[in-house]
C-alpha cells in the first residue's frame, strides 16, 4: 500500500491577479512562507519518506520546510510542472476574461488545448505516470505541485471526466491524499487545509 499527498504550492503574490503558468522567478510571500511552514510542521509527524515537487520556485519553496524538517532530499520532477499555458501566460485574468477561447477553454478542458500549450488530458497522463512510478518505490511521498496538476490526478482517481474538475476545489497550501493498492485507488482526503490552532 503507498500514499500519495498532492500539496497545492503556498500563497505568492500574483494569485488571483495574473496566470503565471512557467513563469520562473515567482516566489511565496510571507503569508506563503507561513502557510509552508505550517505544512511542514502539520505534516511532519506522517511517515513520509520521500518529497517531490515541481521546477518552479514557488513549489520548491513550499517543498523545501517540509524536506528540510523531515531530513529527506527534496527531489525536482519535471511531470509535476504546471500546466503549459503558452500564449496566455503572464496575462491577466480581467484581459483573458474577454476572449472567447478561454471561456471556451474553461468550459471543455479535455478537449481544449491553451494556445501552443498543453491539454489537460497532457498534464494528466504525465502526473499519472511519475505518481505511478513513486508508488512503486516510496511508501507515502509528498508531492508539492499546483492546481491543475492536482485537479488531473484527482479526477482520474474519482473516475471524473476531466469537464467536471471545477466540481472541486484546491485551494492553496491544501493537502490531498491518494491511497493506492493492488491496483485500486481511494482519495483519502481532498482539499485539506492545516490550520495552527492555539490551545488554553
Amino acid at each position: 500500500m503507498t500514499n500519495v499527498l498532492l500539496i497545492r504550492h503556498s500563497t505568492h503574490d500574483a494569485v488571483g491577479k495574473t496566470i503565471l503558468g512557467r513563469t520562473p522567478g515567482v516566489h511565496l510571500n510571507d503569508s506563503g512562507r507561513r502557510q509552508a511552514a505550517q505544512l511542514a510542521e502539520t505534516l511532519s509527524v506522517l511517515p513520509i519518506d520521500a518529497v517531490y515537487c515541481g521546477p518552479l520556485e514557488r513549489t520548491r519553496e513550499s517543498a523545501e520546510p517540509l524536506a528540510r524538517r523531515l531530513g529527506l532530499p527534496l527531489h525536482v520532477a519535471d511531470e509535476f510542472d504546471e500546466l503549459e499555458m503558452g500564449d496566455w501566460t503572464n496575462r491577466t485574468l480581467a484581459e483573458l476574461d474577454l476572449l472567447p477561447e478561454w471561456r471556451k477553454w474553461n468550459a471543455q478542458r479535455s478537449e481544449i488545448i491553451t494556445p501552443n500549450g498543453e491539454s489537460m488530458h497532457q498534464v494528466q497522463v504525465r502526473v499519472l505516470a511519475k505518481i505511478a512510478a513513486l508508488g512503486n518505490r516510496f511508501s507515502c511521498t509528498a508531492v508539492f505541485t499546483h492546481g491543475d496538476v492536482i485537479r488531473a490526478a484527482i479526477s482520474y482517481f474519482l473516475g471524473m471526466h476531466l469537464e467536471l474538475l471545477f466540481r472541486f476545489q484546491i485551494d492553496l497550501g491544501s493537502v490531498s491524499i491518494v491511497q493506492m493498492h493492488a491496483g485500486e485507488a481511494v482519495v483519502r482526503i481532498l482539499n485539506w487545509i492545516p490550520i495552527k490552532t492555539a490551545i488554553g
